[in-house]
Parts: C-alpha cells; structure tokens; sequence
C-alpha cells in the first residue's frame, strides 16, 4: 500500500496538464489533477481555439471582396460579432466536455479547486489536503499587467474573445503574436485598428525580412502603426479611451488591448514557500532539462516554465516526464529547433535560424528568397504579396532556417518542419520535385542566391 493517495498530483489542467495526466495514468500511475478554472486551459478555453475561429471569421471579408473578381456578384455583407461569439463559445463548451472525458476515460481523478502546494509531496485543494509521490505543476500564464498607470482598463486577449459588439475604433499595445494577430482580426471584422509598440517593427525575435513585410502588409489593409510608442497611462474619458506615450503622443479608441505579452502563473500557488525556485525577473519556475524543480518530487512544464510558450511544447514536455519518471526512459526536449505560425493577416510561419541569430552566431551563410504575387491574387486585384526564404549555411549547406509570410504559412511551414528537423540542406531542397502549381514549390525552387547587401 502506498503511503500517499496517489502516484501524481498535477495542477493545472491545461494543455500539458491534461495530457501528461493521461499519459502516466495510462502506464497504470494514479492520478489526480486539479483545476480552478474550465478544463482545456488557455489554448482550448481562451486561446488557440477560439482565437483561429475569430481568425476564419475575420478572412470572410477578404472573401466576400475578391469574389467580383472570379465573377460572383455578392450582395452587401454584414457582421455580428454576438452570432460570432456565441458559435464560439458553443465549440469551447464542446471541447471542455471532451477534455473532462478524456480524464475520466483515462482513469484520472479531477478535483475542481485551486490547488497550493504545501510541501514536496502535499497539495491543498480547496481546504483538503492531498498527497501524492510527485507532483506537476502545469499552470500556464496569464496576460502580463505591467506597471502602467490605467492599465486595469485595458481589455486582455481573454475578454476580447468574450466580446459581442465589435469596437468601432480598438488601440492594441504591443506587437507580439497576440497584438498583430487580434489586428488583423477585428481590422477583418471592420474596425479601425492601431497597433502601438516601444519598437520599430513587429514580433521582435523573428527574422527582419518577415517583420518588414508584416508592417508592409498591415498597413495596406488599413492597420495604423504606431512605432516607439512607449504607453505611459490610459485614462477613460467619457466613452472614450485615452492612451498616452513617454514622448507625449496621445492615441485615442473605443477599447484598447493590453498585448503586451504573458507571464507564467507561478504566484499566489505556494510555490516558492515550499521550496521551489522562481526566477526573479520573470516569475518562470526554474527547471532543469528533464522538468524537474529545486525541490525534489516536484515537477513543472509549459508555459509556468517560460521556456516556449507554445501548446504543442508543453504537452512535448509532459510526455518526456512521464517517460522519465514512469516510463523507465529517460529523455528531454529540444528546444533549440521549434517551428512556430503566427495567425496574422497574412499569416506568418518559421523555423530555425532568422538571417540575423545566424549570423550574430558567427555562421557564414547564403540566402534564397522568392517574393510574389500568389495566382489567387491576380484576378482578385488584391496586392497582397507573399514571401519566402531560407537561411543555408555557406559551409555545410545545411538549411538553418525556413521563413515565410503569406497565405497558408503555418500549414506550409509545418511540412518542411519535417526536413529541417532531420537536418536537410539545400541539395536536399534542389532535388526534390516540385507541386505545381502550388505556393509552397518556391521553397524547392530557389536557385539563385540573394546577393550580398
């Protein structure tokens, strides 16, 4: 008989929560995992998800206007973001039951409540104390409210998705994957949309090519930029909201959106009293390689780790603990080389090295690009342009990175993940026959390298 009521305590059932709980109790573990909040986490409840639905809702205006031009005559389109937002919310509920039968199916133990941990092997859930041999903390994050005077009046990404009535005028803060993608949403939805970042260009960390062209495009379709932009505070007047800059500009809207980036819910849980190591400066739960904390017994993944703050990771890493602490298989996850999209309009996916990390490494290397006018375009009259480029070492030919900005990104992206994870080169691409006509035959296509400067 074991001393402890079960073999794992997970908290948090999100993502990583919920499939690495799966994961071990399909190996025969006991487990529990407990959850404050709606089963699925922030991808599935107030993410991913209903962030692409928005997205697909949001590309029917690009729809309806380029159908003239392949001979439909439409009539006059409207939107109601409540009809919207109810079909949304009808999938998330959809799913959440799925997530809750999932657990139950697999034979572990939900306890609604938010749980604390008091020690290596000790949970409170709700005013009981539970105990388990090791214990998972899979908490996520949550938006970052930053020491701006007024920023409690800004809207998150979490009540945006709530939202029923479109703003006539909406001022997003930041430029990051959540602020240029609810942009492109609600500039797809009609609203007049500004984006206002500390910056010179969006998304910071990707390659510059890709950012240069995101600002490009975002201004065609009518998004205003706002660059060096550092908000000093927000005030509500009226109706109407106010947003001031460092240097004294002032922007005003209907709603502003705080994207001004996440952190990881690692506080108020206990944590840090039990002996578990928290970074100071960015609230992450420090972890070595194989996810384990400073207190011994005591695990952490996903987003509370700040390590790549991406779904697919998190449930990566649950699985590698579970084979490690249950499996008898010791392993880790790299995370050197992840590909990732960005759902802005146009979309944007990438993986491995931008041209500038390359070479800020030392690496000599050699760059192919095609930019075009995707065949759907053409007689649309949409100017909207795609680009893509790859990142090949000069000296091994290896390709270090694979970059695109245009329709289809992510999906494309996802497919050549496949060859740069196993370490193709440019020979590699060359030989390969193209699909045509496809977008996604440029990238075996390139064959004269972009010349120096």
């Amino acid at each position: 008989m074991s001393r402890y009521d079960y073999d794992l305590i997970t908290l948090g059932a999100g993502s990583g929560g919920v499939a690495g709980s799966r994961y071990a109790a399909s190996k025969g573990v006991r487990v529990a995992i407990c959850e404050d909040s709606r089963v699925g986490g922030t991808c599935v409840i107030r993410g991913c998800v209903p962030k692409k639905l928005f997205m697909y809702g949001a590309q029917f205006s690009d729809a309806f206007a380029d159908a003239a031009g392949y001979g439909w005559t439409v009539p006059e389109p409207s939107f109601d973001l409540a009809v919207l937002a109810a079909a949304k919310a009808k999938e998330t509920d959809r799913l959440e039951g799925i997530y809750r039968k999932l657990l139950a199916d697999s034979g572990v133990t939900l306890i609604d409540g938010r749980g604390r941990l008091l020690d290596a092997h000790t949970v409170d859930i709700g005013g009981k104390r539970v105990t388990a041999e090791r214990i998972l903390i899979a908490t996520g994050g949550k938006p970052a409210a930053p020491a701006i005077p007024g920023i409690e009046l800004a809207l998150t990404s979490n009540e945006l998705l709530d939202l029923t009535e479109r703003p006539a005028r909406l001022l997003v803060l930041g430029a990051g994957y959540i602020a240029v993608e609810f942009a492109g949403i609600f500039r797809g939805f009609g609203s007049a949309v500004t984006v206002a970042y500390r910056g010179d260009a969006p998304l910071r960390g990707f390659d510059e090519d890709l950012r240069r062209r995101l600002a490009t495009e975002l201004g065609n379709r009518g998004v205003a930029l706002e660059a060096g932009f550092a908000p000093a505070g927000i005030e509500r007047v009226g109706a109407e909201f106010i947003v001031r800059s460092a240097d004294g500009r002032e922007l005003r809207a209907d709603a502003v959106l705080n994207a001004l980036g996440r952190v990881p819910n690692s506080r108020g849980i206990g944590l840090e009293e039990a002996g578990v190591e928290i970074d100071a400066k960015t609230g992450a739960v420090v972890v070595d390689g194989f996810s384990r904390t400073t207190l011994p017994g005591v695990f952490a993944v996903g987003d509370v780790t700040n390590r790549v703050a991406l779904t697919p990771v998190a449930i990566a890493e649950a699985r590698a603990f579970v084979d490690t602490e249950f499996g008898n298989t010791p392993r880790h996850i790299d995370h050197s080389l992840i590909a990732s999209a960005v759902f802005s309009q146009p979309p944007i996916g990438s993986i491995g090295l931008s041209e500038e990390a390359a070479k800020a490494r030392g690496l000599r290397v050699t760059v192919f690009e095609s930019d075009f006018r995707p065949m759907k375009n053409t007689i649309s009259g949409r100017t909207e342009r795609s680009y893509m480029k790859l990142v090949v070492d000069s000296t091994t030919d290896k390709v270090l990175g694979l970059h695109m900005i245009g329709t289809d990104a992510g999906e494309l992206v996802q497919g050549f993940a496949v060859a740069i994870t196993m370490g193709a080169t440019k020979a590699d691409f060359d030989r390969t026959i193209a699909v045509h006509p496809t977008a996604g035959e440029e990238f075996v296509l390139m064959r004269t390298p972009r010349k120096a400067g």
